[in-house]
């Protein structure tokens, strides 16, 4: 199954020390998407950033690699409504920790993946 996976979700590594791939793959997700978007924010704040989120960022980064990147419109004020529009186009779920967008995207009917007791992943339809 396919994922989008957001940006607070990619910093989950650096800032819990999850394995989000496995715990995805642990789910049954094998392919990771990561918008254009999320991409840009990203390095916005691995360069404007501080401290924790700065180095969050950084490592963040580097694993977009393992993603499949769509490049996405909107821009960085944007990226939470790019990842909702993106997600319901292609009828697939989303890894994200922001309480906002996941309500968001449990309103349209996408499945939402979240960080749960800061050590696993877990979801809800």
């Amino acid at each position: 199954m396919k994922i989008i996976i957001d940006t607070n979700a990619l910093m989950v590594p650096a800032e819990f020390g999850v394995d989000i791939f496995s715990e995805l793959s642990r789910l049954g997700f094998d392919e990771w998407i990561v918008s254009s978007g999320v991409a840009r924010e990203l390095e916005g704040i691995a360069s404007r950033g501080r401290g924790k989120g700065k180095d969050a960022a950084r490592v963040a980064l580097s694993l977009v690699d393992r993603c499949r990147m769509i490049e996405a419109a909107g821009t960085v004020g944007n990226v939470d409504n790019s990842i909702l529009e993106l997600a319901v186009e292609m009828k697939v779920a989303v890894f994200t920790n922001d309480a906002e967008l996941k309500g968001r995207l449990r309103e349209r009917g996408v499945k939402v993946v979240y960080l749960r007791q800061r050590s696993y992943l877990a979801s809800v339809p």
